[in-house]
């Protein structure tokens, strides 16, 4: 190709009208496709998300109340989680940052000690603190795992209760406490012994809150029943409500009272509804309670909501959600699968005895239940 070249004389020249392609480049093109294929974007890892609370995590909750807030954990009947309920709330409270001492009180049959996994540490008890065999500080055993979390117990195993210990020796080491060198603790919780004899008298004496465990049976929400009176009694009007053990699917099949018909029964504001969790008794023979599991389950984090609305002295609502039935085949006929089979079985629980006409197929049978 001909190119234009500086003369001599000529003090500039010109550029050259058509450049050659060692000093023009064309821009790149795109190629082309008869169909073109779209555009695949690389899709985002999957992040495998633990259950969260709906509580506001990004504060710390207000303490409500005159300090130290003396709450004792009770039922009446034995089984119901009375134990479990006080090791995951002191230590709930205890991540919140607030100082809990934890009285296990069942004189003889103690056992809040080895849910915490401490049972290796406990070397003197209350009792050698009121003989004057000990300090009180030699007789709190505090964790490991969280500082401000210590446990007290009231006597060694297999022993019997004096006569002298009663409601006026557990109010002297509640006012020794609040009393004593290293701050008052926010929270002294007390584990009610299950019964209403004199270890249950001698627990509720010094505190002026109560929680009451229950379960959603009739023998727990007799016993239930019958504590509220007690403690209404004594003294203690700040009453609230954990209904322990809930089980989703025996509910929808009616087969257990939900917890709005306990709280209807029983007439006491809910602090907290916790599931059943299988986790559970992994947790009480390991040592370590449901809370502090990572990833948290239902039930731990049941847990630390119901602490959480202890701590401002705030409760819940339980409601009633109304599904709609499902539509099946027979639905087509007017006929659910259930109304089916309570005419034709007749096994449905408060059955009645009726003609039930069912129409299959443009056939017509009779069936009585």
């Amino acid at each position: 190709m001909l190119s234009l070249h500086r003369l001599p004389g000529v003090p500039t020249a010109k550029q050259p009208l058509f450049p050659s392609t060692s000093t023009f480049t064309h821009p790149p093109r795109r190629p082309t496709c008869l169909f073109p294929q779209s555009k695949t974007l690389p899709k985002p890892p999957k992040f495998h998300k633990s259950p969260t609370a709906l509580l506001q995590w990004n504060r710390k909750p207000q303490l409500s109340g005159e300090t130290p807030r003396v709450v004792v954990v009770t039922s009446g009947k034995g089984g119901v989680g009375k134990t479990t309920t006080t090791a995951n709330i002191g230590l709930s409270l205890a991540r919140l940052d607030f100082s809990v001492v934890a009285i296990d009180a069942d004189v003889g049959l103690r056992n809040l000690d080895l849910l915490l996994g401490l049972e290796n540490r406990v070397n003197y008890t209350a009792l050698e603190v009121l003989n004057g065999d000990c300090r009180l500080d030699q007789a709190l055993v505090r964790d490991k795992r969280w500082s401000n979390f210590e446990l007290l117990c009231i006597s060694k195993p297999r022993s019997k209760l004096p006569l002298g210990f009663g409601g006026k020796a557990l109010i002297w080491l509640v006012d020794a406490l609040k009393s004593r060198t290293e701050g008052c603790p926010d929270f002294i919780l007390i584990d009610c012994p299950a019964g209403i004899d004199a270890g249950f008298i001698t627990a509720i004496t010094p505190a002026n809150e109560a929680i009451l465990i229950t379960t959603p049976d009739i023998t727990a929400l007799r016993d239930a029943d019958r504590v509220t009176g007690l403690l209404e009694c004594d003294g203690i009007r700040d009453i609230k409500m954990i209904v322990n053990r809930v089980r989703t699917d025996m509910i929808k099949g009616e087969d257990m009272m939900s917890v709005l018909d306990v709280q209807e029964m029983l007439g006491l504001p809910l602090l907290g509804a916790i599931p059943e969790d299988s986790e559970v008794i992994r947790s009480t023979n390991r040592g370590y309670p449901l809370v502090l599991n990572k990833p948290p389950t239902l039930a731990g984090l049941a847990f630390e909501q119901a602490a959480w609305r202890l701590v401002e002295q705030d409760t819940m609502q339980a409601v009633m959600v109304e599904e709609e039935p499902k539509r099946g085949f027979f639905s087509f006929f007017g006929w659910s699968i259930a109304n089916l089979l309570s005419c034709v079985g007749g096994s449905g629980r408060g059955a009645r005895r009726k003609l039930c006409t069912v129409q299959f197929w443009g056939t017509k049978a009779e069936a009585r239940d």
